[in-house]
């Protein structure tokens, strides 16, 4: 029996008069005639007595009502879970970061994501950080985790994670080149063979410094990534540029050291960035608000 038989029963076991049931729940005489014998049949034994004046309960019908009340409000009770079922955020979102900023910042945050949101799925993308602006703009991605520029495009929506500073690192294993990096002052930078970036951030930054020092930078090897950058250094290639959460995580920093250098370079703000419209697709708005928290609960502590 189905949960509409049901109700019908419990409303006639309630009213205990069929044209009222009838007229009350929107159905013939003789269909809910039908309905009340379909369940005594299925019952095994009458659930009413009937006479031309009066309809009663037996007591196999006051066990089935009972059971009936039961069976319906378990019913409802899981009609209305699968609905609030349906109303959890469902689809996907893909995230673009760097290798050093998916284990650096995500792990807690795609776990507690996941367990708020479990009908969402993420595609994680990861490659050079210096891309990751120009990927959400080109709307290849829905959110990245980047280096922020000073200015960026009014149509980009940014929250910031963490500051890190912009190094200079050597290799810490003696190389050809060791021997003009022992003192600063006397460092012929335009003889020191460099790793750089490709494009992005902290090659506009290493590019100023140059200018500043006004020498034209040997440039051994321009790379994509921040951790090619450390692996080539660690080699004894040459000295790199690099945020130092990058250096901090890396499994090769045994092997590197940290080149003084005057001026400093300006630190890295990294952070969150998406298309501000973007921020109408609840599925993004759901990650954007939960790192917001996270982010919001890390400088608490």
């Amino acid at each position: 029996m189905n949960p509409k038989e049901l109700e019908l029963f419990l409303h006639l076991a309630k009213s205990l008069h069929f044209a009222g049931t009838s007229a009350a729940c929107h159905v013939s005489p003789s269909s809910l005639t039908r309905t009340i014998r379909k369940i005594e049949d299925e019952v095994g034994k009458p659930l009413f007595e009937r006479d031309n004046r009066r309809v009663s309960l037996t007591q196999a019908g006051q066990e089935f009502r009972d059971y009936a009340d039961k069976a319906l409000s378990d019913w409802i009770a899981v009609k209305h879970s699968l609905a609030r079922q349906d109303k959890l955020l469902q689809g996907e979102i893909s995230l673009y970061c760097s290798v050093t900023a998916s284990y650096s910042f995500l792990y807690e945050l795609l776990s507690r994501f996941r367990s708020e949101h479990p009908g969402i799925e993420i595609k994680l993308h990861t490659g050079d950080t210096a891309a990751t602006i120009s990927r959400i703009l080109g709307e290849h991605e829905d959110i990245g985790i980047a280096a922020i520029p000073e200015r960026y495009p009014a149509n980009l929506a940014v929250q910031t994670i963490t500051q890190t500073p912009l190094v200079f690192i050597r290799p810490r294993q003696d190389s050809h080149f060791s021997q003009m990096l022992k003192e600063e002052g006397a460092i012929d930078w335009g003889r020191v063979p460099m790793i750089l970036s490709e494009a992005g951030l902290a090659r506009e930054r290493v590019d100023a410094w140059f200018r500043y020092k006004k020498v034209k930078p040997d440039i051994y090897a321009q790379v994509s990534g921040n951790e090619a950058i450390v692996s080539m250094v660690s080699l004894g290639f040459g000295v790199g540029v690099v945020p130092r959460l990058v250096l901090e995580n890396s499994p090769l920093q045994d092997r590197i050291e940290i080149q003084d250098i005057s001026p400093g370079l300006e630190p890295f703000a990294i952070g969150m960035c998406s298309l501000r419209r973007k921020m109408l697709n609840p599925l993004v708005r759901a990650f954007w608000d939960i790192a917001s928290a996270s982010i919001a609960g890390s400088r608490q502590n």
